[in-house]
């Protein structure tokens, strides 16, 4: 397959097959439970920003999205045939110690192209609880204009698995609640350094409000 075409964005057929592997993979090893997957835009660019806890959270995500998504990936995961693997596949590998410029121009491709972008907003793994933003999920959604869906991933780090300590308990739960897309931007259109952290502040607003409503739903409690 083509990994990349030639404008320069990452393939949506190579990220269509990823998410078809995603779903055996997901649903082989696991027990998703997706719920509000019909809230994502049917077309056009979306970007879907995850909280991040587990190594599996953005597998999960592209499995059980029901549309190819791109994620930016941090540039150390690219080694050897991981690399090329998550390339044919469509994802987008970015340096997070610079400023990438192309991987910014990819990720913006991906949106401009109508597609949908994916983005672990607190920048690397952590607690998963968006509580430490980083400014690039403004920066793509103010450039872009496209509406952010937040997506809490809840339940990968409840229980080790017996063989594989890294990975959740085979057969276990893991929710992957889709909520309300909404506009980072106030419509003005300013790119400003002052917009851009204003944009950031109503981003955390509503990503934060998103967790807590699926940690409710769900029944999760956050961990400790």
């Amino acid at each position: 397959m083509t990994a990349v075409p030639a404008s320069g964005a990452p393939s949506v057929r190579g990220a269509e097959v990823g998410r078809r592997i995603g779903v055996g993979l997901m649903h082989g090893l696991w027990r998703p439970r997706v719920l509000g997957a019909w809230k994502v835009p049917v077309s056009g660019p979306v970007i879907l920003a995850v909280n991040h806890s587990h190594n599996i959270d953005g597998p999960m995500v592209m499995g059980v999205a029901p549309r190819p998504t791109h994620f930016l990936i941090k540039k150390e995961a690219f080694i050897g045939p991981l690399g090329s693997f998550l390339t044919g596949i469509g994802q987008l590998e970015v340096d997070r110690a610079t400023a990438d410029r192309t991987a910014i121009t990819r990720a913006l491709g991906v949106l401009a192209d109508g597609g949908v972008l994916g983005i672990f907003p607190e920048g690397t793994r952590g607690e998963g609880d968006f509580a430490s933003l980083r400014a690039g999920l403004a920066y793509f959604a103010v450039r872009s204009g496209a509406p952010i869906v937040p997506v809490a991933v809840l339940g990968s780090t409840d229980r080790r698995g017996r063989l594989i300590k890294a990975l959740p308990a085979l057969r276990s739960r893991v929710d992957v609640v889709f909520g309300d897309p909404f506009q980072a931007g106030d419509g003005s259109g300013r790119r400003t350094r002052k917009a851009l952290d204003e944009a950031t502040e109503r981003i955390q607003k509503q990503l934060t409000a998103h967790l807590e409503s699926a940690r409710h739903f769900t029944g999760r409690r956050a961990t400790l």
